[in-house]
């Protein structure tokens, strides 16, 4: 080692004093003005010349992680004195690569190679090539550099290979990626990682546990996350599981890819065991489980544990955790803690967020806020497509059909395209406001805007025709469209022949939804009350009959009241609340005041 360094010792002991104080001021943290006041420095003592101080430059302004720094950079090397030094060369490639200017990196190799003095690329550039490729998807560039490595000779060495196989890995081109594997004569844990985090990535789970049993050594947390992630992914939870349960280092990654797997499979209870169970948590952590809460329909668990979240860590909501929370709150109707959420984003400085400001604009619309959510909408910086669609259907949730349809038309004008959720809003503006010619017109407009309507455009439809007393227009819908007809459209066809009172056509339909939801007791009650109407007593004792044989009960009715931006429930005859003394208490007292009765102490 010390033969290595006398060299480079000698080197600088050659150097001039303003050289040295060059170099230092380069290994010292600097920022863009800094490095440009190097930059003069140099010029001035003609210090550029130095090839390891210009290189030292190069690789100080890809230290930026800047653009501007790097474009820079990139104008000195194209001029620079030292053709075609491997180190300087590498260091540029390096710098592009870093700030993800992929392709100019790619470029920049191949204009070297057309140099006519030839530069020669070593091991370190195919490192930063194959890198570069795989990040950027970049398959036929991958293949040119593959023969490259084989040209100079490299196709043998450990790191040239490992790079290679995770490079195609990461591609998805896993033939080409076991070949480089078994060719290898060496092979690291990295090696053996990279081809099955490959396999695992492109859902191939049986080859990945294949070779993660022939192995020799599998400590790496990450090939164990990643083989989790895979079966995670394909729905395999009991595998998921088993592989977790025998991880010998297990990490916050792990449990979080856990719960977000027993999240999105519906099994919120036990993401909520590990999620409790987890030695340390981060904030994904917390994200995750809040995220899982609201995906399958818990809103007041999505809402305590965001409260426990904010009393027992430090942990600052990020835009993940608040793009999570406000949704809940919609459901919810907390106006006064989406208020202080609303504040919150802008103290942070999070509404410059798309996704932020789209669901605060959501979350204002559901809770009836309308002109809140117009004013959010009208601030942010940048639009997409959900923002849109948000501000379109909270105009028709809150029955303002014809400000959701200016808006629409504002979003044409503006030349944005809709999709199916704009559509979907633009019909229940039309539902909700009666407008059955503007339905029908839009409707027929779906194809022009390159959209086929799905079951949701026809519910959408099927509904607003009912309800205008169109019920045979709306059965031929029905039967002209492309999908069976499922529970939501069949409940909007008896809701009309209950608003006509129709009760031969009710009693058919009523028929088909009993086989597909037997226990919703909404469609008996319907005819119910139809027959109950022309006094056919029999027919509502039988009607009875049938709700207790398939089990259709009344769900028990419920409030929601917020206070201290806490969410308080509660239910139609429910003695388990724990102050449910207290609440009879009072009740009593307010009967008693409203019969004009002398109060009475509270019991």
């Amino acid at each position: 080692m010390r033969d290595k360094e006398e060299p480079h010792l000698q080197l600088h002991s050659l150097w001039r004093p303003v050289e040295r104080k060059c170099m230092f001021l380069l290994q010292q943290k600097n920022t863009k003005t800094t490095l440009l006041q190097i930059h003069a420095f140099m010029l001035r003592h003609s210090v550029e010349t130095n090839l390891n101080i210009f290189t030292k430059f190069i690789r100080a302004c890809a230290s930026m992680s800047s653009l501007s720094a790097i474009n820079h950079a990139r104008r000195l090397f194209d001029v620079r004195p030292h053709r075609n030094d491997t180190l300087l060369c590498n260091s540029m490639i390096n710098a592009h690569l870093g700030v993800n200017q992929f392709t100019q990196s790619f470029t920049l190799y191949r204009d070297l190679r057309k140099d006519e003095e030839g530069f020669v690329p070593n091991k370190f550039t195919f490192l930063t090539l194959a890198k570069s490729c795989a990040l950027n998807m970049a398959v036929c560039e991958s293949l040119q550099i593959h023969n490259h490595v084989m040209k100079f000779g490299f196709c043998l060495d450990l790191y040239v290979s490992t790079a290679l196989l995770d490079m195609y890995a990461k591609l998805g081109i896993m033939g080409s990626a076991r070949k480089v594997f078994e060719e290898m004569p060496d092979r690291s844990v990295v090696s053996w990682t990279a081809l099955i985090c490959g396999y695992a990535k492109a859902g191939n789970m049986e080859r990945a546990k294949k070779l993660l049993d022939e192995m020799p050594e599998k400590e790496d947390s990450v090939l164990y996350n990643a083989m989790i992630d895979g079966y995670v992914k394909l729905g395999d939870l009991d595998s998921a599981r088993s592989l977790f349960n025998q991880m010998p280092d297990r990490n916050v990654i792990s449990w979080t890819i856990m719960i977000n797997g027993y999240c999105n499979s519906g099994d919120v209870v036990s993401a909520r065991f590990l999620f409790d169970s987890m030695p340390e948590k981060n904030l994904v952590s917390w994200n995750a489980m809040i995220a899982g809460y609201c995906q399958n329909r818990q809103p007041h668990e999505a809402l305590k544990l965001f409260h426990e979240l904010q009393s027992t860590t430090l942990f600052e909501p990020d835009r993940v955790t608040i793009v999570s929370i406000l949704p809940p709150i919609a459901d919810l109707g907390a106006l006064e803690l989406g208020e202080w959420v609303h504040h919150f984003v802008q103290r942070k400085k999070l509404d410059r967020a798309t996704n932020v400001c789209t669901a605060l604009v959501d979350m204002y619309a559901k809770c009836g806020e309308i002109n809140k959510a117009k004013k959010v909408f009208d601030e942010m910086p940048e639009r997409e497509i959900a923002s849109w669609n948000a501000l379109i259907n909270g105009y028709a949730v809150n029955g303002r059909a014809k400000e959701a349809l200016g808006v629409f038309l504002e979003m044409q004008n503006r030349r944005i395209v809709p999709n199916d959720v704009t559509m979907i809003g633009v019909l229940s503006a039309c539902n909700h406001g009666g407008l059955v010619k503007e339905g029908k017109r839009w409707f027929k407009a779906m194809a022009e805007f390159g959209l086929t309507p799905k079951i949701e455009h026809y519910g959408c439809m099927v509904d607003l025709l009912g309800r205008a007393g169109c019920v045979e227009e709306a059965e031929k819908l029905i039967e002209s469209m492309p999908y069976e007809a499922n529970a939501i459209i069949l409940t909007s066809l008896l809701f009309a022949y209950w608003s006509l009172n129709n009760v031969e056509r009710a009693e058919r339909v009523l028929n088909k939804l009993v086989h597909m939801e037997p226990t919703n007791h909404g469609s008996y009650v319907m005819l119910r009350n139809l027959y109950a109407a022309e006094k056919r007593w029999e027919d509502v004792e039988e009607i009875r009959r049938e709700m207790r044989r398939n089990g259709a009960r009344k769900e028990a009715g419920c409030s929601l009241i917020e206070v201290d931006r806490r969410v308080l429930e509660f239910v139609s005859a429910d003695k388990l609340h724990p102050q449910w003394e207290l609440i009879q208490s009072v009740l009593l007292q307010l009967r008693m005041h409203m019969r004009g009765q002398p109060e009475m102490e509270a019991a």
